[in-house]
């Protein structure tokens, strides 16, 4: 794909990001190679922050890779790098042919390239003199492998750094809990920008309770305020983004009336609805028989949340007749440039309302959205996983980083179950700190990452039986070479996806304090898995610090 250079304009830089540039460059200069995070509100203009430090980087002789999500890594985004460094820049993503990835490694090895852009895959791009490494929106789930080798991109980040000499710089509006983590102990250099780069205000956030909505008799998906604020934007010829949080969803089952999540009582994950009749945890293997009235205020209004963004495009279309809607998930993007036929169609204010899910919130920038609609906050927020949380806040605060972005002033709805709970508050707050400071106590009462380690075993077979017993084997063998109790062996249980192409799954989670514990434990259980033959028809994989435990 050929992009055409746009004339540099020469970019007036905030106090903050001048900061944020100066410290990076003052430790470069004198030899210091560290790792940095530049936390930046949304539109505080982070991608200004990196192309500055790569420009001086790449003035001084070497070369620099850039991490970007592919769901984020939009012509908008690519436009602005040939933009600064003209065709000194190459492109890796998914849609490239093997031929077409190789002629850009090809260029890179001639030396005609100094930026790499790409998703995970750019990190091994075969510079001879790497001297920087930014990985931006660093929180995203998307850069931890889920196939073997199961690597983050992050990690494997640093210790390429470390072997070339290079520097690091992680860039997020919500950092990763590891991140911020890290800068807290002194490891990270905290970059701050606290204000839009544009002197725009941060929208205006407004929670509504969908328990109220419900005794008032609106038994909808949009609230009552949502539905008077999408007529006022229609009216004025403004845009609006309605976002489906559907991550993480995997059949939790909640009351409509009273919001309350039946939860496992010994992981405090929420249990997930099975078609067997049962409710079960996916962490320990707890189950119990489905219910179906509310354990807490006896309601019948209990059960899974059905709605996808297709019934959500049919009932915005029927309550506002004659508003043009567009719909972005999986379904309307399959065909080829699906995304940038929609975006761009969104962009030209073709349409008045885009309706979709997490891939409509990152790092898109239109000006005239004013509007921004979170319909089930609760979704992602009681997946059955200890992320849960952090998740939730994540979206919730890039979905209303999208409002009011241009000269007008953006409002955000968010409608959720539970109005109470601290992600949900700290999001329409836009207070990360305080979300951090909430979240870091869960994870310490529980032991879960970044505070402690975590390991899991997956192991899939094609006869279910002979499965069950050698992770029980497998739970026993970890229990004993747990010496000194370092180790805590959860499981073994079914994830919420049990059987895939005829393979069932089981998954064991150890966790400890120390991540070396964990090593010795993964080694000592491969030679146990090798010594006995009745794991040889299975497949088992070792992952730290999951991300995904469905």
């Amino acid at each position: 794909m050929k992009y055409k250079q746009s004339q540099r304009q020469e970019v007036q830089f905030t106090e903050e990001q001048e900061a944020a540039v100066q410290t990076f460059w003052q430790d470069y200069s004198r030899g210091v190679r560290t790792t940095y995070l530049v936390h930046g509100v949304t539109g505080s203009g982070k991608t200004e922050v990196y192309m500055e430090m790569i420009g001086r980087v790449v003035k001084a002789g070497r070369q620099a890779i850039v991490l970007i999500p592919e769901i984020a890594l939009t012509y908008q985004t690519v436009l602005r790098f040939y933009g600064r460094f003209g065709d000194r820049v190459s492109i890796l993503n998914s849609r490239l042919s093997a031929g077409e990835r190789y002629d850009q490694i090809e260029r890179i090895r001639r030396g005609e390239v100094d930026v790499m852009i790409g998703p995970r895959s750019a990190l091994f791009a075969p510079f001879p003199d790497l001297g920087l490494i930014v990985i931006d929106e660093e929180h995203e789930p998307a850069y931890k492998s889920e196939k073997a080798p199961r690597y983050h991109a992050r990690e494997t980040a640093l210790a390429r750094a470390k072997m070339e000499g290079a520097s690091v710089v992680l860039g997020s509006a919500t950092p990763s809990l590891e991140a911020f983590y890290q800068c807290r102990n002194g490891r990270y250099t905290l970059l701050k920008l606290k204000n839009r780069a544009a002197s725009q205000s941060l929208p205006d956030v407004y929670t509504v309770d969908m328990r109220e909505e419900l005794k008032h008799g609106n038994r909808s998906i949009l609230s009552d305020r949502l539905k008077e604020m999408i007529t006022e934007r229609l009216w004025k010829k403004e845009q609006v983004m309605l976002f489906l949080n559907r991550r993480g969803y995997a059949g939790f089952v909640s009351c409509r009336s009273c919001g309350h999540v039946v939860k496992c009582p010994h992981c405090d994950v929420s249990l997930s609805a099975h078609r067997n009749g049962k409710m079960v945890c996916h962490y320990c293997g707890y189950e119990q028989p489905s219910i179906k009235k509310c354990p807490e205020c006896g309601s019948g209004y209990i059960g899974g949340f059905k709605a996808g963004t297709q019934q959500i495009e049919d009932l915005v279309k029927q309550t506002f007749p004659g508003s043009r809607v567009l719909r972005m998930d999986l379904d309307t993007t399959k065909v080829k440039n699906g995304h940038e036929r929609i975006l761009s169609a969104f962009s030209n204010e073709e349409a008045d309302i885009l309706i979709g899910t997490q891939m409509i919130v990152k790092g898109h920038d239109f000006p005239n959205v004013t509007l921004v609609g979170v319909l089930a906050a609760d979704l992602s927020l009681y997946s059955n996983d200890y992320q849960s949380a952090e998740r939730t806040f994540q979206l919730l605060s890039q979905a209303s980083g999208r409002a009011g972005r241009g000269k007008k002033r953006g409002e955000v709805v968010i409608q959720t179950y539970s109005p109470e709970h601290y992600s949900i508050r700290m999001a329409a707050r836009q207070d990360y700190e305080g979300f951090y400071e909430e979240e870091m106590k869960y994870r310490q009462l529980m032991g879960y990452p970044p505070v402690d380690q975590l390991l899991a075993v997956w192991m899939t077979g094609s006869a279910e039986e002979h499965l069950k017993k050698a992770a029980l084997y497998l739970k026993e063998f970890a229990a004993r070479i747990n010496r000194g109790g370092r180790l805590s062996v959860i499981g073994p249980s079914a994830p919420y996806v049990s059987k895939v192409s005829d393979q069932y799954r089981q998954i064991l989670y150890i966790k400890s304090e120390a991540y070396r514990c964990l090593i010795e434990a993964k080694n000592l259980m491969e030679q146990y898995i090798e010594m006995n033959t009745g794991f040889d028809s299975l497949r088992i994989q070792f992952d730290f610090n999951p991300i995904n435990t469905s």
